[in-house]
């Protein structure tokens, strides 16, 4: 949002934007929020010992702790009650998006409009309390079962504690997902994003610090420090040209009668085809798949068996199994939700309908598989792209030993949801702008009538 104010004074609009009490009221709304979650990862869940779950999660980094603690802003290592953040918000929404390519019921009720689009949301809410309980309840089991140097991590176990604990972070869940509504419906952006967004932000003051420290301390000297920070703005500044990136397939219509008996011009319009269409999904699903046995195991308390050992010794980050493996399914699923989220043949049937064909393309099937063939270049490069940007971070993890966690997932979130916030700031101002200008022709056409005697 500062980078959006910052471009609106550039262009000389910051006279329009102190005009704007509505965006500033819901730029003031959003900040409010943030602020709100913000100090909601501060507070503790009961039943915890503090200090034996620093000590044990500091033991038990690397696995799908890591990402989960960067998402929710640290909230995870401090084990408050937004210790699962809004992630069990998004499994569900990716689960219905799933289901409503897969399921015809569900994929009936998405093209209902705005009533279906209402009912699936009420069950993406339903199905998120249930995951939220379902992963609440393991993590509450998981914390009795954990034993630091100086005793356990729960101060009194049973089934009292596993009740609270659920209770307190499924509510702790919802409530971030009735927060991120509101910010949605009252503030500038996607409410659910810029909570994630503010989580991961969050954590890079401290990431910086600790890096200056390793640079005070002789582990880096300052030019290799200047070079890590010139090699992240560098790959910032190459995902937002490549989620900017889309590819415009022409469409034309025909020539229309007017009712004068004039023929109108044939109008001329683009598809536009983004390049990642997949977004944050094939990282995120990649991630969870190949670090969830890691934490399956660090949580159940296994003694160090041959499958134990070998998960650990092949699975780990930085390992070259693991970067191999991570690389192919980002791959995979790049290609699998791009064919769910984009039908070929439901786009080629609309544009049929509509009148609309590609110049030298004939309509239908040609259409369809014409399209098919653009997407699937184009979702090429795409994954190359995914594969580059959430392997470079895990290398320079391993390789130089960075004293943070910030992987392509979370700069893919960063920059998605900043390019997004200040499209809809600009739109608010745009908005304004037009409605200044109807309101001064309004007022110019009263003026005029009134001069002419008429009213």
């Amino acid at each position: 949002m500062a980078s959006a104010v910052e471009q609106l004074a550039k262009n000389g609009s910051w006279g329009i934007f102190s005009k704007a009490t509505e965006l500033k009221q819901r730029i003031l709304f959003v900040l409010g929020a943030l602020l709100v979650y913000r100090l909601g990862t501060y507070v503790p869940v009961p039943g915890i010992d503090p200090h034996i779950w620093d000590e044990i999660f500091d033991q038990k980094l690397g696995g799908i702790l890591d990402m989960v603690n960067l998402f929710s802003g640290g909230a995870l290592s401090r084990m408050s009650v937004f210790a699962l953040n809004i992630m069990p918000y998004i499994s569900a929404s990716i689960i219905m998006q799933l289901a409503a390519a897969m399921v015809p019921s569900i994929e009936a009720m998405k093209k209902e409009g705005e009533t279906g689009r209402m009912k699936i949301n009420q069950y993406t809410r339903y199905l998120t309390v249930l995951l939220a309980t379902v992963q609440a309840y393991g993590l509450a089991v998981g914390l009795e079962n954990l034993q630091g140097a100086t005793g356990s991590a729960v101060i009194d176990p049973g089934m009292f504690f596993r009740v609270s604990t659920v209770v307190t972070i499924v509510g702790g869940t919802v409530f971030l997902m009735w927060l991120g509504e509101q910010i949605t419906a009252r503030g500038v952006g996607n409410g659910i994003s810029l909570i994630i967004f503010a989580g991961i932000v969050a954590e890079l003051p401290r990431a910086f610090v600790s890096t200056l420290e390793l640079g005070r301390q002789g582990v880096f000297n300052y030019l290799e420090i200047a070079v890590i920070f010139v090699a992240i703005m560098g790959v910032i500044a190459f995902i937002v040209f490549m989620e900017r990136a889309h590819r415009r397939v022409i469409v034309q219509y025909p020539k229309r009668q007017m009712g004068n008996g004039a023929a109108a011009m044939a109008d001329t319009n683009h598809i536009p085809l983004k390049l990642n269409t997949a977004g944050v999904i094939p990282p995120i699903f990649a991630s969870s798949l190949l670090l969830l046995p890691l934490t399956i195991v660090g949580f159940s308390g296994a003694d160090g068996g041959d499958f134990t050992a070998m998960i650990s010794r092949y699975l780990q980050n930085g390992t070259v199994t693991y970067m191999i493996l991570y690389g192919a399914l980002v791959a995979f699923f790049c290609f699998f939700y791009t064919a769910i989220v984009f039908n070929p043949e439901e786009n080629a049937d609309m544009l049929r309908k509509n009148g609309g064909f590609v110049p030298g393309i004939r309509p239908g099937k040609h259409t369809a598989d014409y399209l098919d063939h653009i997407m699937t270049r184009i979702t090429t490069v795409g994954a190359l792209y995914l594969v580059f940007i959430c392997l470079l971070p895990e290398f320079m993890i391993s390789k130089y030993s960075l004293p943070f966690y910030f992987g392509g997932t979370s700069l893919l979130i960063v920059v998605s949801v900043t390019l997004d916030t200040v499209g809809q700031i600009q739109s608010h101002m745009v908005a304004h702008q037009y409605e200044g200008l109807i309101k001064k022709s309004n007022l110019r056409n009263s003026r005029r009538n009134k001069r002419k005697g008429r009213v």
